[in-house]
């Protein structure tokens, strides 16, 4: 049993996917830190209610959503986790990520994980990852401790730049990952 950070990003096509992981993940005896940034704590869209989003993440880990700047700071420091997973990750995230920009409670939370020399799994899910997050993306994959989900481009004719993370291999990612290695191929 592992104790896991499980952040969400506002790519909220693919929250219902990252969420049918997590609760794979609960239901193998894991214990889950739910985290979110604010845009899905709060925005209401054709995917679904932000409350309801928020009620069934906390049903399945049994924990509120940590919300805030200050509630995922204590992460590292003073609440260990084996593992942090941002899935989805938008690419504002990856770009923040890769900047070192500290200004979410998943940036935060990722920030409070590297600094305790621990794996962190990012799930990509972006419109821009073959355009401007393209060198985010690199920047990243360099960094110790930093490992992708398997990604392609979901839709090549309309959306030539957008990149979506392989949500079915999230889970031999992060066995991977715990092992200290990126799983491949990442393309």
């Amino acid at each position: 049993m592992k104790m896991i950070g499980y952040c969400f990003c506002g790519s909220f096509c693919t929250i219902a996917g990252s969420i049918k992981i997590l609760r794979s993940l609960a239901a193998e005896g894991n214990q889950i830190l739910p985290i979110m940034s604010d845009s899905v704590y709060t925005t209401d869209t054709r995917f679904g209610r932000a409350a309801d989003t928020v009620r069934t993440v906390e049903e399945i880990c049994g924990r509120t959503v940590v919300h805030t700047i200050v509630d995922a700071e204590p992460i590292g420091p003073k609440i260990a986790l084996d593992m942090l997973v941002i899935a989805p990750c938008t690419g504002n995230t990856l770009a923040k990520l890769a900047a070192g920009i500290t200004d979410t409670p998943v940036t935060m939370a990722a920030k409070a994980q590297l600094r305790r020399d621990r794996p962190v799994v990012i799930a990509l899910a972006t419109n821009d990852g073959l355009s401007a997050n393209l060198k985010n993306i690199g920047l990243l994959m360099s960094r110790k401790n930093i490992f992708f989900v398997p990604m392609a481009q979901d839709d090549p004719e309309n959306k030539p730049y957008s990149l979506v993370c392989d949500f079915d291999m999230l889970k031999s990612t992060m066995v991977s990952a715990f092992a200290g290695r990126q799983i491949t191929p990442v393309f």
